[in-house]
């Protein structure tokens, strides 16, 4: 059987191709902040190391993950965006709390993405447990906020393929 690829932060083999005059905003969850400014710090280094501009990209913190949604909401509804990147960290406690926030933020971005037709990118931690999220944000799985990158930056080139590409390119 196939080892299960864990480190999924290694861009060597990706073709991503530079972004030129894009606009993105990384929204930050504050609760668990080791972790998610480590990935929002990741994710930042990693688009600037694809093309983007210092001022090209809005990085704005919320209290929770819950909010992410509605701040993604407000970041496409005021600003001229051509992605918006979610980070934030969930850590399962006790209780069902964190189901129900990971569900509601899951579905939240989701639902933005498919309503706004911009991308929303989901790079929330859910880990059972800190060392899991540790491990994910900059430890030995490699950090999510460089993969939360990468999702924006292929969906970004998508879209603009799909709105000004060779038609015969796309579907079948």
């Amino acid at each position: 059987m196939p080892e299960k690829k864990k480190n999924l932060s290694n861009s060597h083999g990706l073709a991503l191709q530079p972004l030129a005059n894009c606009h993105l905003a990384v929204i930050t969850s504050e609760w668990n902040q080791d972790v998610t400014y480590s990935m929002r710090d990741a994710c930042i280094d990693e688009l600037k190391k694809y093309g983007c501009k210092d001022d090209e990209i809005i990085a704005i913190s919320v209290p929770g993950a819950f909010e992410l949604p509605s701040a993604a909401k407000m970041m496409l509804a005021n600003k001229k965006l051509d992605a918006v990147i979610c980070i934030g960290c969930v850590i399962k406690g006790e209780t069902k709390h964190d189901e129900y926030i990971s569900n509601a933020v899951a579905t939240g971005i989701m639902n933005l993405s498919i309503v706004s037709g911009k991308p929303v990118v989901f790079g929330v931690l859910t880990p059972n447990d800190m060392q899991q999220a540790i491990d994910r944000s900059g430890g030995k799985y490699g950090n999510k906020g460089i993969e939360a990158a990468h999702t924006a930056i292929k969906m970004i080139h998508l879209a603009k393929e799909i709105k000004h590409g060779d038609k015969k390119q796309i579907g079948f």
